[in-house]
C-alpha cells in the first residue's frame, strides 16, 4: 500500500469509531453545556480539603503507557526495618472540580468511561482536565486521596489507612522502559536516575509487587497473559497492528492498585458505607474450560474451582511458553465479563474469582471510570463523617449502568480495532497466515491470526473446529467499515 492511498488511515478510523460510539448508544462529543463549564475552570484544586496532609516531599512517581497524560494515580514506598514494606498510592482528586450533578459529571455518568479505540482516544473527561487540571503530572502539586499501606515480610496487609494529601510526581515513567530495567534487559531509564533515592524506592516497589502476586496466586488467583494489539501509526498510516505484552512494571503497578482497591474497599465497609463492587462471580462457560484442560491432558472439577485452574495455567505455561497467551485469551472468554455490583457494608464480599480478593472496589483511576469517581465521593463523605452521597438504590441503579456501559464501551473498541484490522489487511486477499481457534459459537467460528494479531470469521472449514485447534488460514475478504475479515481453512 502506497502512502498516498493510506495517508487517511487515521481519520478513516477516527470517522468509524464516532459512527460506532452512537451505534453503541455512547456519546462521543462534550455538550456545549460541559465546555462551558469547563471554559469556567480557573485552575487545579488548591487544597486537597480539611485535615489534608502534605506529602509533597515524598519520593512520588507515576508508571504508565509511553504517551499517557492522564496520570490518575501515583505510587511511593519505603522499605521498613522488620522487613516489611510502607507502600502509598495517591489518587487523582477529580470531585474537586468535576461536581455531582453537573454537566461535564453528566457527560461521564452517561459514558462511564474513557474509550481507547484505535487511532482516537474519546476521554470520559475533556482532556484539560483528565491530562492537566486533575492529572498527577510531573512537577505539578495536586491534591490526591492517599491509601496508606503497611505490609509484612510475606505481603501480608497488616493496616492501612486513607486521608486527603497534597502530592507532586517526581518522575512520569514508562512500562516499557522500567520493565526492561527491573527484569535486566535494559538500563536505568534517564527519569529514574535522575532523583536521587527514586531507583531504590522503585526497586522497594517492585518487591513488594512480586510478593504480593505470589501471595494472591497461593489463594487462588488466575494468572493470565494475553497478547493484546495496540495501533502502530507512521504518521496517519496505520503501519501494523502489534502485540503490547505484560511485562514486570505493569505487574507493579496491578498489584499496588488491587491492594489500594482492596483497601478502599474494606475503609469503606468499616465506616457502614455502601460501595460498587468489580466482581466476576463464577466463570460463565466451566464446563467449555474443562473441556479445554482436557484437550491440554489436565482434568478440572466439575465445579468452578480458582485454584484448580490456576494451577491448571501454571503448568500449561510451563509446558508452552508461546501458546500460553492463547490459552489465556480463550480462557478469559469463557470466563465471561466483570460486572459492578451493590454491596452494603452489611453484607460479606462477593469476592472477585479472577483475583482472589473478597472485597474489591475500583477507585484508582477517576479521570478514566465513572465507578471510581463514585468511590472518591464516597470516600470524602465517610472521611469528613457526612452521610453518603448516594442511596442504596441509586447506587445499585449505577452499578447496572456502568455495567452495560463499559461492555458497550469495550465493544466499541473491538469493533473498531476490527476495522483497523480490516484496513492493514484489505490489500493481502489470499495471503495465508497462522492461527488459532478462539471462538465457537452459534454464530459463528473465530479465529486469532499470529501476526498481525487480528481475529477473523472462518467462514469456511470450520465444522469440527474448538477452541484452541491451531490452522493455517487464507484471506478471503474485508470489510473496513463493519470491521469484516473473513478466513477460510487452507490445507
Amino acid at each position: 500500500m502506497t502512502n498516498s492511498q493510506g495517508g487517511h488511515h487515521r481519520q478513516q478510523l477516527q470517522q468509524i469509531a464516532h459512527r460506532v460510539m452512537l451505534e453503541r448508544g455512547l456519546s462521543p462529543d462534550f455538550s456545549d453545556r460541559a465546555l462551558s463549564e469547563l471554559a469556567a475552570i480557573r485552575g487545579p484544586a488548591q487544597t486537597a480539603g480539611p485535615g489534608a496532609r502534605d506529602l509533597r516531599g515524598l519520593l512520588w512517581c507515576s508508571i504508565d503507557n509511553d504517551d499517557s497524560n492522564d496520570l490518575d494515580q501515583l505510587t511511593a514506598a519505603e522499605a521498613l526495618p522488620s522487613g516489611g514494606v510502607r507502600a502509598l498510592v495517591a489518587v487523582a482528586d477529580v470531585d474537586s472540580l468535576v461536581h455531582r450533578g453537573s454537566a461535564l459529571d453528566e457527560h461521564a455518568r452517561s459514558n462511564t468511561t474513557s474509550v481507547y479505540a484505535a487511532g482516537i482516544i474519546f476521554p470520559m473527561l475533556p482532556e484539560r482536565l483528565s491530562t492537566d487540571l486533575t492529572s498527577l503530572g510531573q512537577g505539578m502539586d495536586r491534591a490526591s486521596t492517599v491509601v496508606d499501606m503497611t505490609f509484612g515480610p510475606d505481603g501480608a496487609l497488616g493496616n492501612s489507612t486513607i486521608y486527603p494529601a497534597m502530592v507532586r510526581n517526581v518522575s512520569k515513567l514508562a512500562y516499557n522502559s522500567v520493565a526492561a530495567w527491573l527484569e535486566g534487559t535494559g538500563p536505568m531509564p534517564g527519569p529514574l536516575g535522575s532523583v536521587p533515592g527514586l531507583a531504590e524506592a522503585v526497586r522497594v516497589q517492585d518487591n513488594l509487587a512480586q510478593r504480593l502476586k505470589a501471595r494472591r496466586h497461593r489463594q487462588g488467583a488466575l494468572d493470565f497473559e494475553t497478547a493484546e494489539a495496540h495501533s502502530v501509526f507512521d504518521g496517519d498510516i496505520l503501519r501494523d497492528l502489534a502485540p503490547d505484552p505484560r511485562n514486570r512494571a505493569k505487574d507493579l503497578i496491578e498489584e499496588l492498585m488491587i491492594a489500594a482497591n482492596s483497601a478502599t474497599a474494606s475503609f469503606l465497609a468499616s465506616r457502614g458505607f455502601p460501595a460498587l463492587r468489580r466482581v466476576v462471580r463464577i466463570p460463565k462457560y466451566w464446563d467449555r474450560i474443562v473441556e479445554l484442560a482436557a484437550d491440554k491432558g489436565s482434568s478440572l472439577p466439575s465445579e468452578p474451582d480458582a485454584p484448580a485452574l490456576q494451577r491448571f495455567l501454571v503448568a500449561a505455561r510451563k509446558s508452552d511458553p508461546v501458546g500460553f497467551p492463547d490459552l489465556s485469551l480463550c480462557v478469559i472468554k469463557l470466563m465471561g465479563h466483570g460486572e459492578y455490583v451493590l454491596e452494603t457494608s452489611q453484607e460479606a464480599g462477593i469476592g472477585h474469582f479472577g483475583l482472589a480478593v473478597r472485597r474489591y472496589a475500583h477507585s484508582t483511576a477517576p479521570n478514566r471510570r465513572y465507578p471510581d469517581l463514585i468511590t472518591e465521593r464516597l470516600l470524602k463523605a465517610a472521611l469528613s463523617g457526612t452521610r453518603p452521597p448516594y442511596r442504596n438504590d441509586e447506587l445499585g441503579a449505577l452499578a447496572e449502568h456502568c455495567t452495560e456501559r463499559e461492555d458497550a464501551a469495550k465493544k466499541v473498541e473491538r469493533q473498531v480495532g476490527k476495522s483497523a484490522a480490516a484496513l492493514l489487511l484489505e490489500s493481502q486477499g489470499g495471503r495465508r497466515f497462522s492461527a488459532i481457534v478462539t471462538g465457537v459459537t452459534d454464530g459463528g467460528t473465530w479465529v486469532r491470526l499470529e501476526h498481525p494479531l487480528v481475529e477473523g470469521k472462518l467462514v469456511d472449514g470450520f465444522l469440527g473446529r474448538k477452541v484452541g485447534d491451531r490452522l493455517q488460514v487464507e484471506l478471503v475478504h474485508t470489510d473496513v467499515e463493519r470491521g469484516h475479515i473473513d478466513l477460510k481453512a487452507a490445507g
